[in-house]
């Protein structure tokens, strides 16, 4: 077992470094090149990581090929048995892994917490799996039935991102394992602490030794991945400029993906929207993580008369403090990126109405204010581009037909949500924007289990959602299995 993280608050805690965990084994990557894990708040490393190469890569997958051999003749209630003592520990460190999440990642405590339930949710989901995946049977003539199975592929991989290091693995890992099969986790090198915790967790809780292997690293990793013969699946949550390179470089060696993208989520406000409910529901989406998700409202587009939204929104926004209600940025050059972003927009005749870029509330770390962006236009990098951070840029339009028609014209389709109290209205913008997950007076329409999580268009690559229902199909294959025991006096093409 690695050892507990003893922080129970912000102050600056040092950790082990993040190694490989392969094989029931923790072992040191083969690589020469190594980065510091740094705590985003103090700005300063708390740990560190080595690269893997993809020898460590192959190494990974010969342990589990060896040990998916046993684990898949496991029926599904037992192995389901392992997720629900695995979600046991989670409790039981509940505290311990969620000041963890903050301190690698830089959220501010209370998110953090809601990060590691919602990972414990997504467990939940896969521990039910052995009462929902059961295949169908039917007589399909007489003395004839037709049978489904759903079967594990074999060796499959994930790629996780930095913002949720704690909750992503667990879009893929309870499906994937209780389906019955060996995963490869090859977390960001930003953040690869929780992802040691998640190992571990699985390890105590009598997963099989090499069913479940951590291997650390960047580019080469996941390259190795992509190419590794022997890896049937891969699911990857990142950018979209890597989703797309991860699809079609995995889908070129035969396997199957499926690669979440970016996105830029537009919230369509009318005027007739409940003030409270809207302006309180914006000001928490693009703020909440510090704008660092992929379901953070990027645009609220105000349609007609809505200043008195718009101003609500902006002293809400004003109130919140940095370091307290927002953590900090990643990276500084993210700080930079964003800060970048809103600089254009401003000279190019944006109003900033509340200005985020030198707010800091201490030396240390890396800091951005809340900001919000009005009178932008689609010229605008902060109207067009992904920015994960807490912007929300604000374009202004006559018509509900103009607000629809700029939500589409966007590369992305992740999310889109109306503000509104008119049904008709709601019921109209559900039906014609152009987005996988959509939502009516909710600033982060994410679906929750069992429904699954996934967009449209550039925000994502592959086939289905990538938890609930849809998670467990991709990570297994159906066997068709028609059976007959006895002749029969009446024939049938079948007979």
């Amino acid at each position: 077992m690695i050892p507990n993280f003893s922080a129970t608050s912000y102050d600056f805690t040092e950790y082990i470094p993040a190694t490989n965990f392969i094989g029931g084994e923790w072992c040191e990557a083969s690589g020469t090149e190594s980065l510091p894990v740094i705590n985003p708040r103090w700005g300063k490393p708390m740990s560190s990581v080595r690269f893997s190469t993809a020898a460590d890569v192959d190494t990974a997958v010969k342990a589990a090929q060896a040990a998916f051999q046993d684990w898949k003749q496991w029926p599904i209630r037992e192995r389901a048995h392992v997720a629900y003592k695995a979600r046991e520990i989670m409790h039981r460190d509940f505290e311990e892994l969620s000041w963890l999440l903050s301190h690698e990642n830089g959220k501010v405590i209370a998110q953090a917490r809601a990060e590691v339930a919602k990972g414990i949710e997504c467990l939940e989901n896969g521990c039910s799996l052995a009462n929902m995946a059961a295949g169908g049977k039917l007589e399909v003539s007489r003395g004839v039935d037709c049978e489904v199975r759903y079967e594990p592929l074999g060796v499959v991989a994930g790629v996780t991102p930095f913002n949720f290091p704690f909750m992503v693995p667990l879009w893929m890992l309870p499906q994937a394992l209780v389906g019955g099969n060996a995963f490869i986790l090859k977390p960001s090198e930003q953040v690869p602490l929780s992802a040691l915790k998640i190992a571990d967790i699985f390890q105590e809780a009598g997963l099989p030794d090499g069913i479940l292997n951590l291997v650390q690293g960047g580019r080469e990793v996941v390259e190795a991945m992509c190419d590794h013969p022997d890896i049937k699946a891969q699911g990857f949550v990142g950018s979209t400029t890597v989703a797309k390179l991860v699809y079609g470089r995995s889908c070129n060696t035969g396997k199957r993906a499926l690669c979440l993208g970016g996105a830029k989520n537009y919230l369509l406000v009318v005027p007739d929207a409940d003030l409270e409910v809207t302006a309180s529901n914006v000001a928490a989406s693009f703020t909440g993580c510090s704008g660092q998700r992929c379901m953070a409202a990027a645009v609220m587009v105000g349609i007609g008369d809505v200043d008195h939204i718009i101003d609500e929104v902006a002293r809400r926004t004003a109130a919140l403090k940095t370091g307290t209600d927002l953590g900090p940025i990643i990276s500084e050059a993210a700080v930079e990126r964003i800060t970048g972003i809103i600089d254009q927009a401003e000279e190019m005749g944006a109003t900033i109405l509340v200005d985020g870029r030198k707010v800091r509330p201490s030396e240390e770390g890396f800091w951005l204010g809340p900001t919000v962006i009005d009178h932008a236009t689609t010229e605008m990098r902060a109207a067009t581009e992904e920015i994960f951070g807490p912007v929300l840029t604000i374009l202004r339009v006559d018509t509900l037909e103009e607000a629809i028609a700029l939500e589409n014209a966007i590369p992305y389709g992740n999310a889109s949500s109306i503000y509104t109290t008119s049904g008709g209205i709601a019921r109209r913008v559900m039906g014609e924007v152009d987005a996988g997950m959509c939502g009516v007076n909710i600033g982060v329409p994410v679906p929750r289990e069992p429904f699954g999580f996934g967009g449209w268009n550039d925000s994502k690559f592959g086939h289905g959602d990538i938890t609930g229902w849809d998670g467990f199909r991709f990570w297994t294959r159906p066997r068709k299995i028609t059976t007959k025991w006895a002749l029969q006096r009446d024939e049938t093409w079948m007979g």
